[in-house]
């Protein structure tokens, strides 16, 4: 008996995962319309891919050395023993479906975003979730440092548009081929023999199995090695070499300014030639926004024919935190324009179509349909911050009539029932409305 009543503890969410409240939804929505607006406006189409990939899609793609594939996926077997990842970035996934979905034969370059959520089994911290949502853009089927530039003034337009492009800075690199990678991992890997006691744990693995992530470690000692480590710019091909330049050129031309940064490297080992992220100006690589590069030669890797592509993603939670921070505002189209209360059986009955009336006004409305007074349904009203409650009681069922009252003025008048959508429509004004139509929805 006493194992029965008991007080059951709560449950909590998982570590390092986390609820998207209302107040955050607000700047969810507004961060994927700023995303989709510009991606219209430059020719992308939305893809989505499945939360679920095949293991061997990001090994073959991300590089089993990489810390994402060796410590950080949600990896397991499904009931018939196949191996199963959730997915921990969104590239590799686009470049399975572009090759499952034969897009090789789209007019090229396939210009595709998405908008997503991804997991990775990281030590949560600031800006770092085990769930965590990115949108991204992917240019597939052309190799120009004009697409390269498009992508990266892409994603400072959306910066702009957010409000956090004066807290970032881009930072801007390129690794070459990767033959000429080749040839500078091992001047690399020269320059590090005889340090390897001043590595980190992390490193000391990454000396031999993914060199240039060494220069990408956060821990003092290994900086400071990285800082007198060897430059890509030595070892570089023409090719490369000539393409970076034109790329700067482009990026001049667009008055889009950058930190060359001969050290900066990707997280992901499909990259090649081009690499860029933002970076927060206050907390500097800790805190960047996103970030991406050319992948060249990604697609013959994952079983396609030999294709050029170049993509970027960033994350959401970050750029929401820069938002916050520069005290950004967000418009809402949550708050609620009325509130109807009612006393007794017959005005709630009354209540239930005019809601359902203003509703297909434009008109956002809610109604206390419980056995609550008026005066504390106008508490509710209140704590709702509307601009107009209806009220409807004994005397305004019987005389067909309904007391509209305005909560700022706190004044109130009489209008017939069937005129009282028209009055709070004109009241409110067309601009306030949140007014669809099937064919509207269609094509929003």
């Amino acid at each position: 008996m006493a194992e029965e009543n008991r007080k059951l503890e709560p449950f909590q969410n998982p570590k390092g995962l986390h609820d998207i409240l209302p107040g955050d939804h607000e700047f969810h929505t507004f961060v994927k319309k700023v995303v989709r607006h510009r991606a219209r406006q430059a020719g992308f189409r939305r893809i989505t891919t499945p939360v679920l990939e095949y293991t061997d899609v990001f090994k073959r793609s991300i590089g089993e050395s990489s810390d994402i594939v060796s410590k950080e996926m949600y990896t397991f077997q499904d009931r018939k023993g196949r191996s199963l990842t959730m997915k921990p970035e969104g590239t590799a996934g686009v470049v399975r479906s572009y090759i499952q979905n034969g897009m090789n034969q789209w007019p090229q370059p396939v210009m595709l975003y998405y908008f997503e959520p991804h997991f990775r089994y990281d030590r949560p911290q600031k800006g770092r979730y085990r769930q965590f949502w990115q949108y991204g853009f992917e240019i597939i089927g052309e190799s120009d440092p004009a697409l390269d530039a498009q992508l990266i003034l892409l994603a400072h337009r959306i910066n702009q548009d957010l409000g956090v492009d004066k807290v970032v800075n881009l930072q801007l690199n390129t690794i070459g081929t990767a033959e000429s990678r080749a040839k500078y991992m091992q001047a690399l890997q020269d320059y590090y023999a005889g340090k390897e006691r001043s590595l980190c744990e992390d490193c000391k693995a990454r000396l031999a199995k993914n060199t240039l992530r060494l220069l990408d470690c956060k821990q003092e000692d290994c900086r400071i090695l990285a800082e007198l480590a060897p430059v890509m710019k030595d070892y570089l091909d023409k090719e490369s070499a000539e393409f970076h330049e034109e790329l700067k050129g482009y990026l001049e031309e667009v008055g889009i300014e950058f930190v060359e940064n001969p050290r900066l490297v990707r997280g992901l080992d499909y990259y090649s030639k081009t690499v860029f992220e933002f970076w927060d100006k206050t907390d500097g690589e800790q805190n960047a926004i996103g970030g991406g590069g050319r992948y060249d030669g990604l697609i013959e890797l994952m079983g396609g024919q030999p294709t050029p592509a170049v993509g970027f993603a960033a994350g959401v939670e970050r750029i929401i935190a820069n938002m916050k921070r520069e005290k950004i505002r967000v418009p809402s189209k949550d708050d609620l324009h009325v509130f109807v209360a009612q006393l007794g059986k017959e005005a709630k009955r009354k209540c239930l179509p005019l809601i359902q009336e203003l509703h297909e006004a434009g008109v956002k409305t809610m109604g206390a349909l419980g056995k609550g007074s008026i005066n504390e349904q106008l508490r509710i009203a209140n704590k709702f911050r509307v601009d107009y409650t209806v009220l409807i009681g004994i005397t305004e069922v019987r005389e067909g009539t309904a007391i509209i009252r305005d909560m700022s003025k706190g004044q109130q008048q009489t209008v017939k029932m069937n005129k009282v959508v028209d009055k709070l429509v004109k009241l409110l004004g067309e601009k306030k409305l949140d007014r669809y139509t099937p064919g509207e929805l269609l094509y929003s």
